[in-house]
């Protein structure tokens, strides 16, 4: 006897982001006691091909930005082809379509990028003039401002494409996200974690999300108790700073939240794209007293804070 779906569960094809799905899946079965073995049955996994996965020739800022990753699963669920996305947050617009919410978010992996340079070269040891690929505005503006003397260059593909590139020698060193690394359970030889002041990730990055239709009580009840509540905090923070700066992939825009000791922290910054300048601002904020309209007001602030720095000379794009 076949089992009609509980929850269909949208996401993009790449392997990453089936393992994303799939991670999703198997803490919905664990909140509720599903049977792992039937989730194919009960939670199946729409994979979607979205434009930023079909666009591979030129630079995700130039095609149109941080919506391509989203914008054809969230029609499947207003289309109602699906009741639950599962995306990287990192990727998700700050504003999103009538009618969705993002809902629940699994704990936060570690949130920074690694270096990986060719025949584990470390990245203060890179000769002048050597190649780093990324296809994030942001990373480039991070490595020039600690290393004008490198080039960057655009680098597009899934984590294991790019890592194949750098095999094959198109770049001396790439930078990517730590999270995504640790999810595929890859472990390159020689990986560095870039960290500190200089070194923030990109907002919402190693955050993993789920987004339903607003008014969709029963798949809301459903994703409640599988959200991670200080992720959430982080990300409300983070997705606040980045809709009061307008951000998107054509902008360097990074920054990052953090709850401990009884407090919400936020550090973030706007760079110009050569690294040459850059924009600071922090925040606290008590977890108390720390609701989503707070939080979200919170990273507004930083971001105000920045624009009255920088001026006109804030990257517009």
């Amino acid at each position: 006897m076949s089992m009609s779906p509980v929850l269909r569960v949208a996401s993009r094809g790449s392997a990453l982001s089936l393992v994303q799905a799939k991670t999703v899946r198997a803490a919905l079965a664990r909140a509720h006691g599903w049977n792992e073995a039937a989730l194919d049955s009960l939670c199946p996994i729409v994979p979607i091909k979205t434009t930023g996965d079909r666009i591979q020739d030129k630079p995700l800022a130039e095609a149109g930005g941080k919506g391509l990753f989203v914008k054809e699963i969230e029609e499947a669920l207003l289309d109602r082809h699906a009741d639950l996305a599962v995306h990287s947050m990192k990727d998700v617009p700050a504003v999103q379509p009538n009618g969705l919410a993002i809902v629940a978010v699994l704990k936060r992996e570690d949130p920074r990028d690694v270096f990986i340079g060719q025949g584990g070269a470390t990245f203060a040891g890179l000769a002048r003039g050597a190649r780093v690929g990324t296809s994030s505005v942001r990373r480039q503006a991070q490595v020039l401002r600690a290393r004008p003397d490198l080039v960057t260059t655009t680098l597009r593909g899934n984590v294991e494409t790019r890592l194949a590139k750098l095999m094959r020698a198109e770049a001396d060193g790439i930078v990517l996200a730590r999270a995504g690394l640790q999810r595929l359970g890859l472990a390159p030889a020689g990986a560095e974690i870039l960290d500190g002041e200089d070194w923030l990730p990109a907002l919402c990055q190693g955050a993993i999300g789920i987004e339903i239709r607003g008014r969709d009580t029963r798949v809301h009840e459903l994703v409640s108790p599988i959200n991670d509540q200080a992720t959430f905090s982080c990300i409300t923070v983070e997705r606040g700073f980045l809709a009061a700066l307008d951000g998107s992939c054509r902008t360097p825009i990074a920054g990052i939240a953090t709850v401990a000791g009884g407090k919400v922290g936020f550090r973030g910054e706007v760079l110009t794209t050569d690294g040459r300048n850059f924009w600071r601002a922090s925040r606290d904020i008590m977890t108390a007293k720390a609701d989503e309209t707070g939080l979200a007001a919170m990273g507004r602030e930083a971001a105000n804070d920045i624009r009255e720095q920088a001026g006109n000379k804030l990257p517009r794009f």
